[in-house]
């Protein structure tokens, strides 16, 4: 059908107004300088309406950048900071399951208890095959809210819970919950900042999963020093309920469905200084249209949950889309990334407390302060992650003409290339000779690293391929990268056991390597790749509809 028609690219050398005008399906080829003056190009052009969220100032996006952030190290807090107790939890719902005591009936109980961790992870991502749809069908606001009221209840109940079957059937719900709002937010930060901003706010979003997972971990173990592991559960609850307030009194809705009658299906471009880096609302600045915009939304009306329809695709349509996405080869390759810095990651800090017990003897809040090393190489990956991989970017758009491809973002995986086997390596050797504790740390830190810059590098890179879809593509990342961890977490102590670490992972480095290396054939062919796989039969079905479109 001529609406899937993938647009015909930019050329570098010259500017066609009308065409640069028009363009659809543009599978993230948009010029981003102008050719002349060289400045950067606001990617979506905001409208005059004051309700679009690109119109917000620069400080009322940066405080909804840092809600979503504070709401993604939430995410994981519980769902992974409890499992740094998993001696204690064991002992008190198996009686008589003490590892000095009796090991076999130990062994055999810490299985059973660790369900309680990777059935969380699990849901975190199976369950938003049902957020997600709900997102893109009837906006962020309503899914934020009802996913964090889930877990906020869930948390609270698991504070009483008493009986092992009951303690699982919360964390499965709680899993369903906890997971919606790490989809959503990538979705929510391409509502609201342009394309040339998004890599600085993503790798914030990416540090924010991986410091919450460490966090989690830290705060979890200092608790047990002299509490009962529930206190964990209490103090959580707090932390949620306190971020399902703020969703509820301070987060708008942040879809907007743009009006593009009247530049002929896109907007035309608009002009950023790009040494101010300010985001203009003039009249020379903004898409304008022959009615006036509508006034801006009081306080009270933005409390409303629901602000309508966003599409009018089914919502079978907006279930099964990302299943197709995940056979397109960029996409498929950003999970892979996901799942060899993610899920290796899980397989760490799955087998940390007992690695550390065995080898140096830690006890719990011991192994909880090494993830102070985790949180630190959380955070320095955010600049390489963000601006850097910005910087490597706008290099790439300048000697281009002006031009932007998403695979412009590529060369930017060199770090994480460098970083993720480096530091499975230093974990399995560090443990398997008995090494200084600092060297698997060290290990911890570069992994951690390693997650936050390469995992936002990939998936910035898929969401400028597929904007529309930016939803389900995240999804299928995530999603993919929630089963692999999934698995990994199962099997991750039996492998240990047999192979030995060394041995193990030894392979998870060999594996990650070349999987974050097929990031030079995609820099080198992604673009056509990306226009040959759209036009794949299967693909076919998961086009999305006209009213996806957002400018770019």
């Amino acid at each position: 059908m001529p609406e899937d028609k993938i647009a015909v690219a930019l050329d570098a050398n010259h500017e066609v107004e009308e065409l640069e005008k028009t363009r659809v399906r543009t599978l993230g080829n948009v010029r981003l300088r102008h050719h002349d003056t060289n400045e950067i190009i606001l990617v979506p052009a905001p409208s005059s309406d004051p309700r679009d969220p690109l119109n917000w100032s620069q400080g009322y996006k940066w405080y909804m950048a840092s809600v979503i952030c504070v709401a993604m190290m939430m995410c994981n807090f519980l769902a992974a900071g409890p499992s740094i107790a998993m001696v204690a939890t064991t002992m008190e719902f198996f009686r008589g399951a003490h590892p000095g005591k009796n090991l076999p009936l130990f062994v055999a109980s810490v299985a059973k208890v660790s369900y309680f961790f990777t059935t969380t992870a699990l849901m975190q991502g199976v369950g938003n095959f049902f957020w997600v749809p709900i997102a893109n069908k009837y906006g962020r606001r309503p899914t934020y809210i009802f996913s964090y009221v889930i877990y906020t209840a869930t948390a609270i109940w698991l504070c009483f819970e008493k009986s092992y079957s009951g303690f699982l059937a919360g964390r499965i719900l709680m899993g369903f919950g906890a997971g919606a709002a790490e989809i959503i937010a990538p979705i929510t930060i391409a509502d609201i900042f342009f394309l040339h901003e998004r890599g600085t706010v993503m790798a914030l979003y990416t540090s924010s999963l991986a410091v919450g997972v460490s966090l989690g971990m830290l705060i979890s173990g200092l608790i047990t020093i002299n509490h009962n592991w529930r206190v964990i559960y209490q103090v959580a609850s707090a932390l949620v309920g306190a971020v399902l307030l703020l969703a509820f009194f301070a987060f708008p809705e942040t879809a907007y469905t743009r009006d593009r009658s009247s530049t002929g299906g896109h907007t035309a471009p608009r002009l950023l200084d790009s040494e101010k880096a300010e985001v203009s609302t003039s009249a020379s600045d903004v898409e304008r249209s022959s009615s006036p915009p509508p006034p801006k939304e009081s306080y009270l009306q933005s409390l409303k949950i629901f602000h309508g329809t966003l599409t009018n695709e089914s919502l079978l349509k907006l279930i099964l889309r990302p299943i197709g996405l995940i056979c397109l080869p960029p996409v498929l390759w950003s999970a892979l990334v996901e799942a060899v810095t993610i899920g290796f990651l899980v397989a760490v800090t799955s087998n940390i407390e007992v690695a550390y017990e065995k080898t140096y003897h830690f006890s719990s809040w011991q192994v909880g302060l090494c993830f102070i090393a985790a949180i630190i190489g959380s955070l320095v990956g955010v600049p390489l992650g963000g601006q850097f991989g910005e910087w490597v970017a706008d290099k790439l758009t300048v000697r281009n003409g002006g031009i932007r491809d998403p695979e412009m973002r590529l060369p930017a995986m060199i770090p994480c290339l460098i970083a993720t086997p480096l530091s499975l390596i230093l974990y399995g050797v560090g443990i398997q000779y008995r090494l200084h504790w600092m060297c698997p740390t060290i290990g911890l830190a570069l992994l951690n690293f390693a997650t936050v810059q390469g995992t936002n590098i990939c998936l910035v890179y898929v969401i400028d391929a597929y904007r529309p879809v930016a939803g389900e593509i995240t999804l299928a990342v995530m999603g993919f990268k929630s089963l692999f961890g999934f698995l990994l977490s199962f099997y991750t102590n039996t492998w240990v056991s047999q192979s030995g670490y060394q041995n193990a992972y030894g392979v998870m480095a060999a594996i990650s390597a070349i999987v974050i290396l097929m990031w030079v054939p995609l820099y080198i062919w992604g673009k056509q790749i990306r226009h040959v796989t759209w036009q794949w039969p299967v693909i076919s079905y998961i086009h999305w509809s006209e009213d996806r479109e957002v400018g770019e």
